[in-house]
C-alpha cells in the first residue's frame, strides 16, 4: 500500500490528511496506521492479537472449570471476531461496518468492555490452581 515498509510519518499520510478516511481515529484506525507508520508496526500489532488469542486459547483449555472454558472461548471469540472484522474491513475484503479494533480504536466504550474481559481472563487464568486456604 501507499505506507510501503516504514510509512510515510506521523500525519503525513496522504489518505488521512486529504479526508479520503472519514472515520479514521475509529474504524479505519488500522489503515491510519498502515499509511503512516507502515508495514512493520501494522504487522506487529497483527502479531500482538496473535499472541493475544493464543494465550486466550490456552486459558480456555486450562480453565479449572467448565464455565471458565466457556466464557474464556467466548472472549477469545470476540477478540478474534473483531480484529478479523476490522482488518478485513479496512483493506476492502469485508463490509464496512462500525466495529471497533480493540485497544487500537478510539472509543471509551469498547475500551472499557476490552478491559473487562481482560480482567475476566486473567481471573480465570489465576483460578487454575485449588487455593489452600479454602477447604
Amino acid at each position: 500500500g501507499a505506507g510501503q515498509l516504514t510509512g510515510m510519518g506521523y500525519l503525513k499520510g496522504n489518505q488521512t490528511q486529504l479526508g479520503f478516511l472519514y472515520p479514521k481515529s475509529t474504524d479505519f484506525i488500522f489503515s491510519v496506521i498502515g499509511e503512516e507508520l507502515g508495514f512493520v508496526v501494522a504487522g506487529s500489532i497483527i502479531i500482538l492479537y496473535v499472541v493475544l488469542i493464543t494465550k486466550s486459547i490456552s486459558i480456555a483449555k486450562t480453565a479449572r472449570d467448565e464455565l471458565g472454558s466457556l466464557i474464556a472461548s467466548g472472549i477469545t471469540g470476540i477478540f478474534f471476531f473483531h480484529m478479523i472484522e476490522n482488518i478485513g474491513m479496512t483493506i476492502g475484503m469485508l463490509p464496512i461496518t462500525g466495529v471497533p479494533l480493540p485497544f487500537v480504536s478510539y472509543g471509551g466504550s469498547s475500551l472499557l468492555s476490552n478491559f473487562v474481559m481482560i480482567a475476566l481472563l486473567l481471573n480465570i487464568s489465576g483460578r487454575r490452581q485449588k487455593n489452600i486456604f479454602i477447604e
